[in-house]
């Protein structure tokens, strides 16, 4: 493929617009978000930049001002990738060898913000990625600038993130389409006797035929008890006859990350088993009917709950209809009972139901986007329960 779908250079200059139209808002002088090459989603957000192995941060400033600050191994990467032209190279964002670099003359917070045309030491500084920001970034700020007041900035993260753009939408959708060609190669190549690391490696081969960038989370190809993980990593666990495997594929694209889960039997299933994978297929139906614009959260999350116990799976229930999705597949905000906010219109979700038993466990998962009228699924609607015999 040569015509990759992606995020054009103009959206990211729009992007920290907005950001620093929020920052004044709030009376910050400087917004900054930090990320590492796990959850690197605030940073490419504005910069396109994605971190390998160092950390990295971007600062945005209430005029619309806005550099990136890498570690010292990425200065070049970063001038070559990236979308914002002023770069800063900080010991702050070095790679967790916590090499010295004893040689190198390296940038300092002071450095970035004269850069940028922020003076004085009272400043009001917010930070987002506040689980992203190492006790050595927090430092370095506040050694810089010890008079100022470091506030947290993450609400100014969400806010932006949380309503995609027709571009956006776009790579989620792509995202999707690819990992749709994964999961039917995975379920017409598996069989008694493959491990777990081996039809991930099938699905792997597949994404990056199709033109994704990377995996949008690590492949979940887990059998058995396995199944009852939430969260888990694939095994060299051997498949066998009449096993329950739960798969969940992402192909990422232009670091959208979308994900497709399902269970699959290879075999056929017992009455207890498939009254476990029918009843999460109707929780899940049952949300994907209830998701519009205008609609609370909370009420969402309730009824789902609600229908856990109306249906005898209350001690089976470990979590919320939805969360949020793009860069990063599992984004703020999640939707649960507690969730105060109203869904609106360009808001994404993976509608993400799992059902967890003593033996097994399984999850039904797809994208969707907020309508006014309701929500559009951003992939193929899943369903189909497999039964696979050999």
């Amino acid at each position: 493929m040569t015509n990759h779908v992606k995020i054009p250079d103009h959206e990211y200059k729009e992007r920290i617009q907005r950001a620093a139209a929020l920052v004044a808002q709030q009376g910050l002088d400087v917004m900054i978000v930090n990320s590492n090459e796990a959850d690197y989603a605030n940073v490419r957000y504005f910069s396109g930049f994605w971190p390998l192995f160092e950390r990295a941060g971007v600062a945005i400033t209430a005029t619309g001002d806005a550099a990136l600050l890498v570690g010292p191994e990425s200065t070049i990467y970063a001038s070559d990738f990236g979308k914002i032209d002023k770069l800063f190279t900080l010991m702050e964002y070095r790679e967790s060898a916590n090499p010295s670099y004893p040689e190198l003359r390296p940038d300092s917070y002071r450095d970035v913000f004269k850069a940028l045309g922020i003076t004085g030491s009272k400043l009001k500084i917010g930070v987002a990625s506040l689980l992203d920001t190492s006790v050595v970034m927090m430092e370095g700020l506040k050694s810089n600038f010890p008079d100022a007041e470091i506030s947290s900035a993450d609400e100014i993260m969400v806010s932006l993130r949380r309503i995609k753009s027709e571009n956006e939408l776009a790579c989620m959708r792509e995202g999707f389409r690819i990992t749709e060609l994964a999961t039917q190669e995975v379920i017409r190549t598996i069989r008694p006797g493959v491990t777990e690391t081996q039809m991930v490696g099938v699905a792997q081969r597949v994404i990056y035929e199709n033109g994704a960038e990377y995996e949008g989370l690590p492949m979940y190809i887990f059998s058995e008890k396995s199944t009852r993980h939430a969260i888990s990593r694939s095994s060299h666990r051997v498949i066998n006859k009449g096993d329950i495997v739960q798969l969940n594929l992402s192909a990422k694209v232009d670091g959208y990350s979308p994900s497709i889960g399902m269970p699959i039997s290879l075999g056929k299933l017992t009455p207890e088993r498939r009254a476990v994978i029918e009843f999460g297929l109707k929780a899940h139906e049952w949300t994907q009917e209830n998701l519009k614009a205008g609609i609370l959260a909370s009420d969402v999350a309730k009824g789902f709950l609600q229908f856990y116990k109306d249906n005898g799976y209350e001690k089976n229930y470990l979590y919320g209809p939805c969360h949020g999705t793009g860069m990063i597949e599992v984004e703020a905000p999640w939707m649960e009972t507690s969730s105060n906010y109203l869904l609106v219109p360009n808001m994404t979700f993976q509608i993400d139901t799992f059902v967890t038993t003593d033996t097994f466990g399984i999850r039904w998962e797809k994208g969707a986007v907020i309508r006014p009228d309701g929500c559009e699924l951003l992939c193929n609607p899943i369903g189909t329960i497999h039964e696979l015999e050999f």
